[in-house]
């Protein structure tokens, strides 16, 4: 009989002892911290090291992802844990162009893509849509194969004169409305001669004071504005000639070649 409480005794203490010992295993673990992410997973914080943009600078490993398996297995975070308040962040399947998480800026964009672009792109599909031209019928990513990526024209267009640089082709058209031609002042009269070359072979050879003048000065801004005689020379002859001979070119011929 003695034997039999002692044993009972012994394990009633024994049991008393393990039960707070293994309540206190379960609720007194260590703290992940970031140091201890990264002796297992390597690859990904070599990635956000690399290009992790706000990833890299704003957020640890623990903020997005909150405990580690097999305890914790739900710890791959929805994107709109953080990204919201942006229309651009209720689009569906944002791992379609961000397909690393790691690496969020480096986007991967699928062909003929042009929806989601316009999220944050607006002011480019307006003038695509106010301007209507073959860029219009295009998909954003027909030119666009990677996010931020600025192509040049002359992938797709032949140049009007073969000196001609992509700087050149932006000086006179905007990619989203190419054809709305404008053009800075201070525009060389060579570029405009890789289209019109005629009209600046004559202005080159005239001996007036046109010749000292560039395309721009007279062509202000936009592509085929023509100005009129009056809005430099004014009335230049006396009223009974001028009601003789009404336009200047019946005397002057074009402007391009006025002495002729």
């Amino acid at each position: 009989m003695k034997q039999t409480v002692a044993a009972t005794f012994v394990i009633f203490l024994t049991a008393g002892v393990a039960a707070p010992f293994a309540l206190a295993q379960d609720t007194e673990r260590p703290v992940l911290t970031v140091d201890d992410c990264v002796k297992c997973h390597d690859a990904a914080p070599q990635a956000i090291e690399s290009a992790g943009g706000k990833h890299k600078t704003e957020v640890t490993c623990i903020d997005c992802h909150e405990g580690h398996p097999p305890r914790n297995t739900d710890i791959i975070p929805q994107c709109s844990k953080c990204h919201t308040g942006e229309k651009h962040f209720e689009l569906e399947g944002c791992m379609s162009c961000h397909t690393n998480p790691h690496t969020p800026l480096k986007i991967t964009l699928a062909d003929n893509l042009t929806e989601p672009c316009l999220t944050c792109h607006t002011d480019q599909i307006d003038q695509l849509k106010q301007n209507l031209s073959k860029h219009t019928e295009q998909s954003c990513t027909t030119c666009h194969t990677a996010h931020g990526e600025l192509p040049s024209c002359t992938n797709c267009h032949t140049p009007h004169s073969e000196d001609m640089v992509q700087a050149d082709c932006l000086s006179c058209h905007k990619p989203h409305m190419p054809l709305q031609v404008t053009y800075p002042d201070d525009t060389p009269s060579k570029l405009c001669a890789s289209c019109h070359q005629t009209a600046y072979d004559l202005l080159m050879a005239n001996t007036s004071k046109h010749h000292e003048r560039s395309c721009a000065d007279c062509h202000k801004s936009q592509h085929k504005m023509i100005p009129k005689c009056q809005d430099c020379h004014g009335v230049p002859h006396p009223e009974d000639m001028m009601k003789k001979f009404p336009t200047c070119g019946e005397c002057h011929g074009i402007a391009h070649d006025v002495t002729k």
